[in-house]
C-alpha cells in the first residue's frame, strides 16, 4: 500500500505507540487510575462535542487500566458501528455491502472478545462499552459540525480546556482527588516521569494526527491509523503481557480484518 508523507506518518505511529504504552504503564503497572483528572458564538456550539470528549478520556482510562491493548483497540473501533449506523439510517446515505460487512466484522470481533476473553474483567469490559459509544457519537458530532469554521486544532483545544475545567471540578464530589492523594507511588520519581511522559506524548500525538489529517487524504489518514494500531496491538503482549486463547486471537484478527476493509472502502470512496 502506498502511503503519503512517510516522515509524518512514521512520526505518528511513534506516538501512537508510545502514548499507549506509557498510559498503560501508568494505568496498569502503576496502577493510578485518575490520570485524566491531572493531565488535560462556534466555541458554544461544539461544547456538546467537548463533553463526549471528556466521556471517551475518562472511560477510556478506566478501561484501558484493565484490559489489554489489543483488546481495548478492538473494542475501541467498534465506534464506527454508530457512526455507519447514523450515516445509513438518519442521513440516508448510501452505504456499500464491503463497508457493511467490515462494520458487521467490527461489531462481531468486539462483541465475542467478552465471551472468550481469559482475563475477563467486567468493570474493564463496563468502561470500554462507555468509552465505545462515547467515541461513536463524538464521530457523528464531528460529521454533523464538518462545515463549522473552527479548525481541528481549535476542536481539540477545546476539548482539552474543557476536560481539565470539568474533570478537576468533579475531583473531590466524584471522591477521585483524596483517592488519589493516597496513591502509594504518589512521590515517587517513576510515576512523576511517566506521568509528564504520558502529557508530552499525547501533545505531540494530537499535534501530528491533525497535521497528518491537513496533508493526507482521508483513506491515507485512516491507512496510517491503521498501521499505528496494529503495530501498538501486536508490540504490546511483549511488553505488558497478556493471555489468549484461539477464539480470543480469531476475534483480534476479525477486528483487524474489519478496519483494514475499511480502510479499503474509504480508498475507493465508498
Amino acid at each position: 500500500m502506498y502511503l503519503k508523507r512517510p516522515a509524518t506518518g512514521l512520526f505518528f505511529c511513534l506516538f501512537y505507540l508510545a502514548s499507549y504504552f506509557t498510559n498503560k504503564y501508568v494505568l496498569s503497572v502503576l496502577k493510578f487510575t485518575y490520570p485524566t483528572l491531572f493531565q488535560g458564538s462556534e466555541v458554544l456550539t461544539w461544547l456538546p462535542a467537548s463533553v463526549v470528549f471528556v466521556g471517551i478520556i475518562y472511560a477510556g482510562s478506566r478501561a484501558l487500566s484493565r484490559l489489554p491493548i489489543p483488546v481495548f483497540l478492538t473494542v475501541h473501533n467498534a465506534a464506527e458501528v454508530i457512526a455507519c449506523g447514523f450515516q445509513k439510517f438518519v442521513q440516508r446515505e448510501q452505504t456499500t455491502l464491503l463497508k457493511i460487512c467490515s462494520v458487521l466484522f467490527l461489531l462481531i470481533a468486539a462483541g465475542c472478545l467478552p465471551l472468550f476473553d481469559m482475563q475477563f474483567d467486567p468493570d474493564g469490559y463496563l468502561w470500554a462499552l462507555v468509552h465505545l459509544i462515547c467515541v461513536g457519537v463524538y464521530k457523528v458530532i464531528h460529521k454533523l459540525w464538518k462545515t463549522s469554521s473552527l479548525s481541528d486544532l481549535d476542536q481539540q483545544y477545546i476539548n482539552y480546556v474543557f476536560s481539565v475545567v470539568l474533570l478537576a471540578s468533579a475531583s473531590h464530589p466524584a471522591g477521585d482527588l483524596f483517592s488519589a492523594l493516597d496513591f502509594p507511588f504518589l512521590y515517587f520519581y517513576r510515576f512523576h516521569s511517566s506521568c509528564c511522559a504520558s502529557g508530552l506524548l499525547g501533545f505531540f500525538l494530537m499535534l501530528h494526527t491533525v497535521k497528518l489529517k491537513n496533508i493526507t487524504s482521508s483513506w491515507q489518514y485512516a491507512a496510517w491509523n491503521f498501521v499505528a494500531k496494529v503495530t501498538t496491538a501486536g508490540l504490546s503482549p511483549l511488553v505488558f503481557g497478556m493471555t489468549v486463547n484461539t477464539p480470543t486471537i480469531c476475534c483480534l484478527l476479525l477486528g483487524g480484518l474489519g478496519e483494514a476493509l475499511l480502510v479499503y472502502t474509504e480508498r475507493m470512496g465508498t
